[in-house]
């Protein structure tokens, strides 16, 4: 399989890191970029904020400085705001590559008509994608959706389409709709029929991908260009050295049934030094020891997922208020523990039930916006970033 182009930017590996909110900043980009190759997307920068130069936003698009190409993904509702944004992008030199999120399921997002409840809407998407492409210059723009808000009101074929003719770099197809949230299965099916139907730009699918293998049977299963990486890789960055080994084994034969490559299988005391590294990195990134203790507790139980640590340790970690603490417990792990297999793999983070999406009034009325619509979206700009 060859790298991933998009547009003028090249990745080495056909692997995309999802913006995930509080977890894809730049200390987790970094530590990922050490496990392997790929594009790796900052967390989602709101335009409104972004062009009101919100400190935390600022922060937020913030890159290391040897970390090519520079990905940043953008959440608007307001064509003219993403425009502006788009275009201080460009002038600024912030980045290298533009995302657009249409495919946050959360509801703080949808309910105000963003998100994955924004390509019902015809004319605002449209709008959106065709401002963002022609102000972005030289820059690439691509495009991250789910399948629609319901099984009732799928837009991801007719989004596809647009986003294609308006001069896209590549979609990114999540097979899942707002209403699933993260629970049930991906629907692959779909990401293959759209992939099927956009053969002149990359198409990345998204979706139920815990493992390398998983990847690689994306590929297979759907013929996509590239995989997007979201909660697999929680509490796991190794999981992109699996991933640039696995798709290097299957670029040098294809028609092998299973891809031959030595995953990542680290020990206890690995698995303890790795969160160790991350909380110093999210140090350097907030500048801040204790701000990062506090961010490093969410991820504790990621990092450990099938490791036997002992509930006494797992929550004192997860209380940790300064890196010689923290230390300290990793050092206490057992060094003799070894990779747990069939423990560690599999779903992370939490899936939750289908729940009715949170949308304006009368949105599904038509997909076309109305003028109380469109001036509730106006208001509705959202001011904070990372979603």
């Amino acid at each position: 399989m060859t790298p991933l182009r998009i547009g003028s930017i090249e990745a080495a590996s056909p692997v995309v890191l999802a913006p995930m909110a509080g977890i894809t900043n730049r200390a987790f980009r970094h530590l990922a970029r050490e496990y392997g190759g790929g594009l790796y997307v900052c967390e989602m920068i709101t335009t409104r904020a972004l062009v009101e130069r919100n400190a935390e936003t600022m922060r937020l698009i913030t890159f290391d400085p040897d970390e090519s190409p520079r990905s940043v993904q953008l959440y608007g509702v307001d064509p003219k705001t993403v425009g502006e944004a788009v275009r201080m992008i460009v002038a600024e030199n912030l980045a290298d590559h533009i995302d657009l999120n249409f495919g946050c399921p959360v509801p703080k997002v949808t309910r105000k008509g963003g998100g994955s409840a924004l390509p019902w809407k015809k004319d605002l998407f449209t709008s959106i994608v065709r401002t963002a492409v022609a102000c972005a210059e030289d820059l690439p723009v691509t495009i991250k959706m789910r399948k629609g808000i319901d099984d009732d009101h799928l837009t991801y074929e007719w989004a596809g389409k647009t986003a294609r003719d308006a001069g896209v770099s590549a979609v990114a197809l999540h097979g899942r709709t707002a209403a699933q949230h993260y629970s049930g299965q991906a629907d692959w099916s779909a990401i293959a029929r759209l992939r099927e139907q956009l053969l002149d730009i990359p198409v990345l699918g998204n979706g139920d991908i815990w493992s390398a293998e998983d990847a690689i049977r994306m590929v297979r299963e759907t013929g996509v260009d590239g995989v997007v990486v979201g909660r697999g890789c929680l509490g796991r960055p190794w999981l992109f050295h699996d991933l640039q080994q696995a798709f290097e084994a299957y670029a040098a034969d294809p028609s092998r049934p299973s891809v031959d490559y030595q995953p990542a299988q680290p020990s206890l005391r690995e698995v303890g030094d790795a969160l160790v590294r991350h909380a110093r990195l999210l140090g350097e990134f907030f500048d801040d020891e204790q701000h990062a203790c506090r961010d490093i507790r969410k991820h504790v139980a990621w990092y450990f997922k099938g490791y036997p640590v002992g509930g006494e340790l797992r929550h004192r970690m997860a209380l940790v208020e300064s890196f010689a603490e923290l230390e300290d417990l990793v050092g206490q792990l057992d060094p003799t523990v070894g990779y747990p297999g069939a423990d560690v793999e599999g779903p992370r983070g939490r899936a939750g039930t289908p729940k009715q999406p949170h949308l304006p009034d009368g949105w599904l009325d038509s997909d076309h916006l109305n003028e109380r619509q469109a001036e509730l979206l106006r208001e509705a700009e959202l001011s904070v970033s990372g979603g």
